[in-house]
């Protein structure tokens, strides 16, 4: 499922409150960072991953591997941070930064 341009920007939003969950470090990807990675993603939906890697190209190559790996979307990168979101159709709505955040789109 492709996001439309306004849900890109509502969770843009709403990723900017959000604090990194998930660390890749110069190490690259692991099981067990799969593992946290697909546990943020079901249990919150929209996560901000932090990656720990100097260079730019290097960050894009691993960005394409977690994507493909996780099947999320990417919303946004800016620097180190990567702005990832899954569909959960049975998330926790006291979990889920979407329905945390909804009704706080746009206002602080």
């Amino acid at each position: 499922m492709s996001l439309s341009q306004a849900q890109k920007k509502a969770f843009r939003s709403i990723g900017h409150h959000l604090s990194p969950v998930v660390t890749v470090s110069e190490n690259g990807v692991s099981e067990n960072l799969l593992a946290e990675l697909d546990r943020a993603l079901n249990d919150h939906e929209l996560i901000k991953v932090k990656l720990a890697l100097p260079e730019r190209d290097d960050r894009a190559v691993m960005i394409g591997e977690l994507l493909a790996d996780s099947r999320a979307e990417l919303i946004q990168t800016i620097g180190k941070m990567a702005l990832l979101y899954r569909h959960n159709p049975q998330v926790n709505p006291k979990l889920s930064n979407i329905k945390r955040f909804e009704n706080h789109h746009g206002r602080h």
